[in-house]
Parts: C-alpha cells; structure tokens; sequence
C-alpha cells in the first residue's frame, strides 16, 4: 500500500520545451566538466605544474572549438556569457576602427544585447544605430542592409545567422559579400544555430552560447578574423579581451558539447524539424486565432513561436507549467520581462499571447505529443475565464 501510495502521489515528468539558450547538459560535457574539476581548477596564468595544466586544457578547448567553426586557435577568445560577447564585439570593433567613424548598421530582430551595445557606441560616438527592416518571415532586407552598411562612417554591421525566436534564416552570405565590398567588418551571431547547423565562413565576427548546444552557461565564444581591427575600451588587464579570466572546466566542457553537438548535428536536425512541423501543423489546425511566426521552410530546425489572441503569454506560460511543461514567452533574449517581443513587433506579426518553443537533444515524439494534446485546452479555458468564447 505505502508503494501504490508513493507511485499514485509521485510528481509528473516535466518536459523541458524552453531549452533556446540554455538546453540541459550534454553527457559528455557533464563527465568533462567533472574530469577537469581535478584536472584544471588551477588558475592558467601561473607558471606551476597545476597551472600549465589548466592552460592546456583551456588552449585545448579553443582549438576544438577553432576547428569546428573554421577559425584559427588564436582567433577564439573565451567570455563570461553570450551577452558579455556580443557587448564585447561591437565595444572592440567600433573603438578599433574609431578612425573610421561611429555609426553600426544592424537589422530590426538582433537580441537586445547587440541593438544596446549598437546604441550605445553610436551615442558614445556621436554616431547613429541604423536598423534595417525584415519582412514578415523575419528576414531581414538585404538589399537596403547592403545600403546601410557602405553609407560612410559605418563602423560595423552586424546580422544573426538566423533568429533564435522564430528561426528564420537570414542571409548572412550576401551581406557578407556586401560588407567586404565596403570594406565594413560583419559580425555574425550565431548564438541560435552553431551546434545546430552549419554557420558557414561568411562572418569577420562571430559569436556564439554554449548553453544553447548543451554546453553550460556563464561562457560565451567570440571569434575575430584575422585583419579585423579592434581595441579594448575596459581598463587594462593581462587578459586583453575578457579580463578576469575563466572557467576552465567550463570552457572544456563547452568545447566537448560543440564537438558532439556538430557530431550528429544533420541527424538531430532530421528529428527535431520533423517535431516543429508537427507543433506548426497542429496550433495552425487546432488553436483558433493563433499565429505561427517565422519561414516554415529555410529555419532552424528546433526552435518556433506562435501568439494567441485575447490571451496573455505569461497566463500560458504558467498554466502550462502546473501542467508539466516548460516553454518561454516574450523576447528570447528578454523573456524574464514577459515584454512583447521586440522581434515579433519587428516582423508586424502577432506578438499578444506569445509563446516560444525551444526543443533539445532529448525531445521526444511523446513529448510534444503530450504538449500538443494539453495546449488547445489550455487556451481555450484561459479564453473562457476572460469571457473570451
């Protein structure tokens, strides 16, 4: 009986549909993270045994990512977060090529860190922040971003390999190519996709978020061709670029997670487009009054937003937590304000009702199936309570 008991009261199992940005840690990545707790918790500056220990697994870890990305071991430098990248990146670029003017060319739907940090050299500067319009897909106008970016004075331009709200890919190649031809560094984030698909080698910058491919969190990944001219505006350290240092356990087991992550990257793909397919599908079908955002076609495979009328999303939010399951709202990049989405808003979609899935490594076909069977419901019974029918 105190069995039966036990298994009748025990908790449900929660289903993680949150995961952009912060997905749980791959295996392989937890046992290096622990492996390295013993053999690199010494600090990597010092001259020691311990030391020089610490400092091989760490330029161990920026080479692999190196090789995955492309790049040189030298061009990879280690952050604090994605956000501390991303802020980083612009603060760099701009001051490196201060000569050149203050203006940054970005598009509507870049995270919050990069449209602040772009304010905020421009008004330093006594430059403009020029965003640049998308279509209703998400994608940003590549032929007035070309425009922006050989306008003189334009110190940077910046555009996300695709969007880590509603996963519409942008053209980073064609703006690459723009850049180049005005002589204006591109920065590519690429904090939704690598580990995901492949991010191509048409960036000057790019940045990256281990938590997103299974990683863990608190580490960012920033990478600086060659040529690319950047000076520090923080006060001097002995780590130039992010000073303070970093952990080294972490930063390995960033690495171990990237490796596996591109490993299978095309078989996980196969799986998790097929899973957000089905969710489109069934809320076009099965959720009245809804919008689901984003290119159905040339997208990420495992992220995906949609809004409901009449309802809010933080009410979604937390009546699909009672139930087990865990999704975001309002901005990826903001979503602990429950804002409307600045990308939605952007795109001139739906963004009332917001509700934005993130699916990982361990999704399951049951997993969504159990979501999809609870969530017409859900809507509809916070309708009702509004007098919404």
């Amino acid at each position: 009986m105190e069995n039966e008991h036990d298994e009748n009261t025990r908790a449900p199992r929660r289903v993680m549909l949150d995961a952009g940005g912060r997905a749980p840690l791959l295996p392989a990545a937890r046992a290096a993270f622990v492996e390295a707790l013993d053999q690199g918790w010494a600090d990597p500056r010092r001259l020691h045994a311990e030391g020089r220990r610490a400092r091989a697994l760490l330029d161990g870890s920026r080479e692999a990512i190196a090789a995955v990305v492309g790049a040189r071991t030298q061009d990879v430098d280690l952050a604090p977060s994605h956000t501390a990248a991303l802020h980083a990146a612009v603060r760099m670029v701009a001051r490196g090529r201060r000569r050149v003017g203050a203006d940054v060319v970005t598009s509507a739907v870049e995270r919050s860190a990069v449209l602040h940090a772009a304010e905020f050299v421009a008004s330093r500067g006594e430059g403009r922040h020029h965003t640049v319009g998308v279509d209703r897909s998400g994608r940003v106008d590549g032929e007035a971003f070309a425009h922006a970016l050989a306008a003189p004075g334009v110190v940077l331009a910046a555009l996300q390999h695709a969007n880590g709200e509603v996963g519409t890919l942008q053209p980073v190649a064609a703006a690459h190519e723009a850049a180049r031809a005005a002589g204006v560094p591109l920065l590519v984030d690429a904090g939704a996709s690598l580990g995901h698909v492949d991010v191509g080698h048409e960036w000057d910058v790019l940045a990256a978020d281990p938590g997103d491919w299974g990683g863990p969190g608190g580490l960012g990944v920033l990478v600086t061709r060659a040529g690319v001219r950047r000076a520090p505006d923080w006060p001097q350290d002995e780590d130039r670029w992010f000073p303070g240092g970093l952990s080294v356990p972490a930063a390995l087991a960033a690495a171990v997670a990237l490796q596996e992550a591109a490993g299978d990257a095309a078989q996980r793909a196969d799986h998790l487009r097929r899973l957000v397919a089905e969710i489109r599908t069934h809320v076009a079908r099965h959720v009245p009054d809804s919008d689901v955002a984003g290119d159905p076609v040339h997208r990420l495979p495992h992220v995906l937003t949609f809004s409901c009328l009449y309802v809010d999303g933080e009410a979604i939010v937390t009546a699909l937590d009672r139930l087990g399951f865990a999704v975001g709202s309002g901005s990826a990049c903001t979503s602990s304000t429950l804002e409307p989405s600045h990308v939605l808003a952007a795109m001139g979609v739906l963004t009332q009702g917001n509700v934005r899935v993130g699916l990982h490594a361990g999704t399951t076909r049951e997993d969504v199936a159990s979501f999809l069977a609870v969530l017409p419901g859900v809507v509809a019974e916070l309708r009702a309570s509004l007098g919404v029918l």
